[in-house]
């Protein structure tokens, strides 16, 4: 559904007589508007937010954007254009001549024939002010008004291209979109708390489930995803996910999004491992050479080095290590650890950054982890008394994982010892049976 705001104007008639018919100008976003090259003197009209306004005795400046892009769109006018309301924060819409601009730094400007202010602000009330860079905790306060800032417009266009560059690079690899239940009766193994869904005038009736069954926000599209490959060779979905736990941590969202994908005939992990590294890389580069303005206010302002860091991780092959390896990795390091590492315990955040820097910040793949720290789903590597399975992990500089994965178990007695094991028989029989 698409929403839309507009200026109601009033119609005017035309005589019998004919109508000189005058082009209209063409609408132009300001990001486009900035890289023309074309300067044949064609009229443009832009529409957006004043970002500035400086009044000079014979001429006007304004800042315009419209949140295409992080640089403002420079309007010169005739003063005789000043009003109060033109002000910081109003929306207007200019008409013009977009031309070379004789200024350094720019590469385009609009000579204003037009402007009508569309909406107007009191910049006296309105609470993000001119030249100030507001805390990110006051702009919580604001959360209408907050997108109209440099650092979090410059965050959403990059999320931004990172969707489009996700969903291009499964498009380019074959991969088939699929849009999986956001309202599941599954918990996809335990991955997380979940939030149960009901009709809010049945809340106080716990005995009555609109679905029949309890019904909850999904953890993951995984299960979905696992029948659909039974299909299609090549399936990924992308979507909102869901996890129901008290935490207030960067690390544990209620709500976020989350790319998942499932492969039918992969034989390797090396399979597996050549998909993500391409997801990762295409994606990185695509943020890197679309947003490069955005890019460098986050660099500066948010996450100083990040970067460098990537462009450092573009450069080089991603690494590859055993869970036994990384073991013995950590047990050698001389920093102090808050979780001692251990053959047959999970690796925690400190561990799998620390594995990172250990290996120049390259990104790396730990692969082979014990049987007994995975899904029963897991393939078993049938290694002897380590027993692994075939589940492979990508971590990343500065955050630990990023990806995981493996390879699913194919093979029928496997899964039954499987969920012998783990006293699930019962279960699956009366999964069966349903």
């Amino acid at each position: 559904m698409f929403g839309a705001r507009c200026l109601l104007r009033p119609l005017r008639s035309c005589s019998s007589a004919p109508c000189p018919k005058h082009k209209p100008p063409a609408k132009l976003r300001v990001r486009d508007a900035l890289r023309a090259q074309n300067t044949s003197g064609e009229r443009v009209k832009v529409q957006g937010w004043i970002r500035s306004v400086r009044s000079q005795k014979e001429v006007l400046f304004l800042h315009v954007n419209d949140g295409s892009s992080l640089e403002s769109l420079q309007v010169v006018a005739d003063p005789s254009f000043d009003s109060r309301e033109l002000a910081f924060g109003s929306s207007v819409e200019v008409q013009g001549q977009l031309v070379k601009s004789p200024s350094k730094g720019q590469n385009m400007e609009l000579k204003a024939e037009k402007i009508e202010v569309v909406g107007n602000c009191d910049v006296k009330t309105f609470p993000i002010k001119y030249k100030e860079r507001h805390p990110l905790e006051y702009l919580r306060r604001y959360p209408h008004l907050r997108c109209r800032t440099n650092v979090l417009g410059s965050i959403l266009r990059v999320r931004s291209e990172a969707t489009a560059a996700i969903h291009s690079f499964f498009k380019d690899n074959g991969f088939v979109h699929i849009h999986t239940p956001i309202i599941t009766s599954n918990d996809c193994e335990g991955a997380g708390e979940l939030f149960q869904v009901e009709p809010s005038s049945k809340m106080k009736v716990s005995e009555e489930n609109f679905f029949n069954v309890p019904a909850f926000l999904t953890v993951s599209g995984q299960l979905h995803l696992e029948v659909m490959s039974g299909a299609f060779t090549q399936v990924f979905t992308f979507g909102p996910t869901f996890r129901a736990e008290n935490s207030q941590s960067r690390r544990h969202l209620a709500e976020f999004y989350m790319v998942e994908a499932e492969i039918s005939f992969v034989e390797s992990l090396k399979d597996l491992m050549q998909v993500m590294e391409g997801l990762f890389k295409t994606t990185v580069m695509m943020v890197l050479s679309n947003c490069p303005e955005d890019v460098e206010l986050c660099h500066k302002f948010i996450a100083p080095g990040q970067k460098d860091r990537l462009e450092h991780m573009l450069k080089n092959n991603f690494l590859i290590m055993s869970y036994t390896e990384a073991v013995e990795i950590l047990k050698q390091a001389s920093q102090n650890f808050t979780f001692t590492p251990e053959w047959g315990t999970d690796l925690h955040t400190e561990h799998e950054k620390y594995l990172v820097k250990h290996c120049g910040n390259i990104p790396v793949f730990v692969v082979n982890y014990p049987l007994v720290l995975k899904p029963f789903y897991m393939r078993d590597n049938e290694d002897g008394p380590q027993h692994t399975v075939a589940a492979v992990d990508l971590l990343v500089p500065g955050v630990g994982e990023l990806f995981g994965g493996s390879l699913r178990e194919e093979r029928y007695h496997f899964l039954e010892q499987q969920l012998a094991r783990l006293g699930l028989t019962e279960a699956y029989q009366w999964a069966k049976a349903k």
